[in-house]
């Protein structure tokens, strides 16, 4: 079982770190169309995929309900059609650290709508773990000096960043709900076509046939990129995740994110990435491991326990 979870763990780390790429994608994506594009353009792609692959592995799929079509409809809408449009909107008008810093908080809402919504059990190692990895995300956005994160002025852009973050944490504990009655990629599948119906009426007003034709290669590489390995891929490796370790546990690897995106930035869009990166990412990477093994404060306690017997005697 501990062997399963660890293989479940590494499926979260790598789904996650490849969402840091899609910063990169979607920075040279905006660059030819508009955020709701973009973001149809990504999802269709990955419905076309997505079906065949669901009828595929899946020969004995359970006929929906209204009520599933509602939930279906609602893990569209947060995660795919009103996360993506934010993130979009993100991407183009702020850098990509910022942006992905600011989406890392998704945790602490996660954990907290896991408990409520959930009745899913928040354990000190789930705080310890994501206190620690806040703190890496803040060292990291801050360059180190924590002090100037009460300097910080709200932007306009950071009211879209905020809908990003609760979008994505309905999105995690509606999906919890949903996984209970059917498969990774079927969950997937389904809020996909849902998120890509709903972002089509967006993407028609803001983008002609003539803009699809003028786009550069490269653009058409960054979206299929994000339609293949951020979404089919990854989702159905978070949406498995999320089934087997519970949504709390599974939304601290959202930290992964800012970390895998500052790297990749730094390699491929020329941002800097300095001394309090590698110690910010340190510490994200120390809350992974603190909030996803409950043995090591129990082995701590039992280890004082022990002292403490040993020093009474």
């Amino acid at each position: 079982m501990i062997k399963k979870h660890w293989v479940i763990y590494g499926m979260l780390t790598i789904a996650t770190a490849t969402w840091g790429s899609a910063f990169i994608a979607g920075k040279i994506a905006v660059q030819s169309f508009e955020p709701a594009t973009v973001a149809f353009l990504r999802f269709f792609g990955a419905a076309i995929l997505l079906f065949p692959l669901m009828w595929l592995m899946e020969k004995n799929r359970q006929k929906p309900t209204l009520k599933d079509y509602g939930l279906f409809a609602v893990l569209g809408l947060t995660g795919i059609a009103v996360y993506n449009i934010c993130f979009f909107l993100a991407t183009k008008h702020a850098p990509v650290i910022k942006s992905s810093l600011f989406i890392a908080s998704n945790p602490v809402l996660i954990v907290l709508l896991s408990g409520l919504f959930l009745k899913e059990t928040i354990t000190k190692n789930h705080i310890i773990g994501m206190v620690i990895a806040l703190t890496g995300v803040t060292f990291i956005i801050t360059e180190g000096h924590l002090l100037t994160l009460f300097q910080f002025g709200f932007e306009p852009i950071d009211f879209v960043l905020l809908g990003a973050v609760i979008s994505w944490a309905l999105y995690s504990v509606v999906g919890k709900v949903v996984l209970r009655k059917y498969s990774a990629v079927e969950s997937t599948t389904y809020a996909v076509a849902f998120g890509t119906i709903f972002l089509f009426p967006f993407a028609s007003v803001e983008t002609s046939w003539q803009d699809i034709l003028s786009a550069d290669f490269s653009t058409w590489v960054a979206i299929s990129h994000m339609s293949i390995f951020v979404t089919v891929v990854s989702f159905i490796m978070y949406y498995y995740g999320i089934k087997e370790v519970g949504a709390a546990k599974a939304s601290i690897f959202i930290n992964v994110m800012p970390v895998s995106a500052v790297l990749m930035a730094t390699f491929f869009l020329g941002e800097t990435f300095t001394w309090a990166h590698g110690i910010g990412a340190a510490f994200v990477l120390t809350g992974v491991y603190v909030g996803t093994n409950p043995k090591i404060l129990r082995r701590k306690l039992i280890a004082q326990e022990s002292s403490f017997k040993k020093f009474s005697s």
